[in-house]
């Protein structure tokens, strides 16, 4: 329900964010009725996707899931149940924003600047972790389960959050909740803030801090002393890739820009840091 609704606080598409869109599903034969929307896009694949439903590919060389997900959102439900080799294939998009198809006959590059959001639960009985229960595998359920996705696919994961059962006093008295509206007019802001910032850097076609070169992200991101402290510490203590490092600062940076602040300060570290942690630990534990 939460993946289903970010689209609804994205900023709307740019008039050549729109055409790129259009193109992909114009070829993918799923532009109905010629209709042009500026809602980003918003595609859920069902867990039995092939890699070519996915990536693309056929005999036509069809863009996939990830290109007609195109400067929106990519949600996967319940991730461990695709096979490993069709989430496998999702590495190379998530580095570069591009799905290439090499075949026989073809080869054809397709735009796949997608946000990857998913979901699963943490064992195949579902109810690892909850009090009172136990697995009747044991921790083989959970490991075996999230055994599933590999190491380097969870390296390009960013934000990593457990999400608890709601209980049942919670449906009844829902708490108060900011408006859609209001949360869209902050991620607005902020999006401005890079956009602005890219450009000074002469980098005009790069609008997000995810697609902000690791050398770059070093200079823009710079957090405070502390915060660097604190960065290294948990760098050297989790054993972060190269990459899980930049993707720290990447989504650091994104946290000062929701918070208007110029400068990385360690409670956007710190922030930052904890949303990777988890299955840093269970990583460690395995």
């Amino acid at each position: 329900m939460l993946a289903s609704r970010l689209p609804s606080i994205l900023p709307a598409l740019s008039a050549p964010e729109l055409l790129e869109v259009s193109m992909i599903h114009s070829i993918a034969g799923q532009l109905s009725g010629g209709k042009l929307s500026d809602r980003r896009p918003f595609r859920t694949p069902h867990h039995s996707a092939t890699m070519a439903a996915l990536v693309g590919g056929g005999l036509r060389a069809k863009p996939g899931e990830a290109s007609l997900a195109h400067k929106g959102v990519l949600f996967l439900d319940e991730l461990p149940e695709f096979a490993p080799q069709v989430l496998d294939a999702l590495r190379q998009p998530l580095e570069t924003g591009e799905c290439v198809i090499a075949r026989a006959n073809h080869r054809v590059t397709y735009p796949a600047d997608f946000q990857l959001i998913a979901a699963m639960n943490p064992c195949r009985c579902g109810l690892a972790g909850e009090p009172g229960h136990s697995c009747a595998r044991g921790p083989r359920c959970l490991t075996e389960y999230q055994g599933r996705i590999s190491g380097p696919l969870m390296d390009r994961i960013d934000i990593r959050i457990d999400v608890p059962a709601v209980a049942a006093t919670d449906l009844i008295r829902p708490m108060a909740a900011e408006p859609s509206a209001e949360v869209a007019r902050r991620v607005r802001r902020a999006r401005d803030r890079q956009r602005e910032r890219f450009a000074l850097a002469g980098l005009p076609e790069v609008m997000t801090n995810a697609r902000c070169s690791t050398a770059l992200i070093e200079t823009l991101a710079e957090p405070d002393p502390s915060g660097l402290q604190l960065l290294r510490d948990a760098a050297e203590k989790f054993r972060f890739s190269a990459r899980g490092y930049h993707r720290v600062l990447k989504v650091a940076r994104t946290l000062a820009d929701l918070d208007g602040a110029d400068r990385l300060g360690r409670i956007h570290v710190a922030e930052a840091i904890s949303y990777r942690i988890p299955s840093e630990r269970l990583s460690a534990a395995a």
